[in-house]
């Protein structure tokens, strides 16, 4: 197992609640979240968890997808009634048929960027994504162009005060996990595909309900770029973010401390 204790100075997980990168989702939660952001936040996580019980059962101890997406849920503060009416919706009549979508492209600088979308209506979605990484200065290119400078893995991720960092490692070593990550953010232990759903569970039993469990495309490396280039970068995956179709953005880029704090503020 590999294991490390990021530095602090830097964020470097890759929990992806709905940017995909850390340090851009601590801007973002830093600024607040207004009643338009967080209803548009609502649907496009009981989006997934409709989709997520309408492909296996609607039992999230019998399913992880749908276990992750309610965790997703509990840790944006999305009310239990919200989430059981979006599980119910799934066995429903009125249920929307939505395709799972990903996309590939370059931001400015490079970097690599790659976007999950739930549409149900493929052409609009490709030309809005298409639109978002013109205008932001990048471009969208086939699928697999950037899918290779990433693993899929799967990640498990709790509160720093649930454990210090040699506690949370030796929970996951136990576990079975591959690699730990821990800063004043919090823990991220990461596991291989296969392996996420009995990680996860071994962790629970330990340390209580984690904030996420899912699967992920995690950077093998990250690219840091300067703060002219770091501005279109937050500012693109903004904009893709606020697409009602993309459900989650990741991308391989590191921000200077400076910019961070700047865009904080």
């Amino acid at each position: 197992m590999k294991t490390r204790e990021a530095d602090r100075s830097r964020p470097r997980d890759v929990e992806a609640a709905m940017a995909g990168h850390s340090q851009f989702k601590n801007i973002m939660h830093r600024k607040g979240k207004q009643d338009a952001v967080r209803s548009k936040l609502f649907s496009k996580l009981a989006r997934e968890i409709t989709v997520s019980a309408k492909l296996g059962l609607p039992d999230p101890n019998m399913n992880p997808r749908l276990r992750a997406a309610i965790l997703a849920a509990r840790a944006e503060n999305m009310p239990k009634d919200n989430i059981d009416r979006a599980i119910k919706k799934a066995s429903g009549g009125d249920a929307e048929n939505y395709d799972e979508i990903r996309y590939e492209g370059y931001g400015p600088g490079g970097v690599a960027v790659i976007v999950e979308a739930l549409t149900d209506n493929r052409n609009r979605t490709a030309g809005d994504v298409r639109a978002v990484f013109s205008k932001a200065g990048g471009n969208l290119a086939e699928t697999g162009a950037v899918s290779f400078m990433f693993d899929r893995v799967g990640v498990v991720a709790f509160d720093a005060a649930v454990a210090s960092a040699d506690a949370m490692l030796e929970a996951a070593i136990e576990a079975g996990a591959d690699d730990v990550t821990s800063n004043d953010d919090g823990h991220q232990v990461f596991t291989t595909q296969e392996s996420l759903r009995d990680v996860a569970k071994a962790l629970e039993a330990k340390f209580g309900e984690p904030k996420k469990a899912a699967m992920i495309w995690k950077p093998q490396n990250t690219i840091a770029v300067d703060d002219e280039v770091g501005e279109k970068l937050v500012k693109l995956i903004d904009a893709l973010d606020d697409h009602d179709d993309v459900q989650n953005v990741y991308a391989n880029f590191e921000l200077s401390d400076a910019l961070v704090a700047k865009m904080s503020a």
